[in-house]
């Protein structure tokens, strides 16, 4: 259970979460067979320094602080959340593919993929 304490909401939220996007994790996790939740987070490595990560997961660590839009929960470890602060996450589909997409003004510059992006 993430600690409530840590729920960010209102229009101050560092890390936002569109419509799209809360809507797909929706549809992913109701296919999930135990109750779980989704998370975004930055790791080290990729070709530009760091990597965007999301999973399904269902182990939640104290440092972990949920975002809620659209009744959809988000969790994102403190470390990668301030990496990501004003960020936004979206689910975008094209012709090339569907897949999520962080919006990150932090980003200085990223690879040709978009999931690798660095801030110095």
């Amino acid at each position: 259970m993430v600690d409530d304490s840590k729920i960010l909401t209102g229009p101050t939220r560092p890390f936002t979460i569109t419509n799209q996007a809360a809507e797909r994790i929706q549809l992913l996790l109701s296919k999930q067979e135990e109750a779980c939740f989704f998370r975004v987070s930055v790791l080290a490595g990729g070709c530009s320094g760091f990597q965007y990560s999301f999973c399904v997961d269902r182990q939640v660590t104290p440092d972990d602080v949920k975002i809620e839009a659209f009744g959809t929960p988000v969790v994102i470890d403190e470390t990668s959340l301030g990496i990501l602060a004003g960020s936004q996450l979206d689910f975008e589909e094209s012709l090339m593919g569907a897949m999520y997409v962080i919006k990150n003004p932090n980003a200085t510059s990223r690879c040709g993929c978009g999931n690798s992006f660095s801030v110095f």
